[in-house]
């Protein structure tokens, strides 16, 4: 991933676990019983690398990092316009009935809220991770329709492994340096 700040790197490997590991147990609702296991090792080693780079993190918070008074509100503001977007898209979708595409609308946010993300971080390759996100939510309605899956198991299944890799990349990247 290749942050300039050792710091940012374990933060970006600490949080990007942490959401791994989450998007890893949304998937865990009515899967096929044969992903069941990949979906329990999933969420194990991305709590391991969240471990890892909040370990780090704590390590290193004194060092350097993109962060400052402009960055930090500026991104308090993405993640504000972020979490408005995908409460209120949920609210909606709960409310027209549609509480199944919860899940995909959840992960669309993330994966658009990472490109302004990315520029805020100064990590161009949070932006792959970014267009995979958001065309793993794109791509999971259609999927799991036609194969008569869950739209959760299938957004999670998809998200999940793409911050695990981001996580695992940032943590051996903050390792290495």
């Amino acid at each position: 991933m290749t942050p300039e700040h050792l710091r940012d790197a374990a933060g970006l490997a600490a949080v990007f676990g942490f959401f791994a590991m989450a998007w890893f147990g949304w998937a865990q609702e009515k899967p096929p019983a044969s992903w069941l296991w990949p979906l329990r090792i999933g969420s194990i080693l991305s709590g391991l690398t969240a471990i890892g780079g909040g370990l780090l993190l704590w390590r290193h918070w004194s060092d350097g990092t993109v962060f400052d008074g402009g960055t930090g509100a500026a991104f308090g503001i993405v993640v504000g316009i972020e979490f408005a977007a995908a409460g209120l898209g949920a609210g909606l979708l709960a409310w027209r009935g549609h509480a199944e595409l919860i899940s995909a609308w959840i992960a669309f946010v993330v994966g658009v809220h990472l490109f302004p993300v990315a520029v805020l971080l100064e990590i161009p390759a949070v932006h792959v991770t970014a267009a995979l996100i958001t065309a793993a939510a794109i791509a999971a309605v259609p999927i799991a329709k036609s194969k008569s899956l869950t739209v959760s198991a299938v957004v999670g299944a998809l998200t999940g492994p793409i911050l695990l890799v981001s996580a695992a990349l940032s943590l051996i990247d903050a390792l290495t340096r």
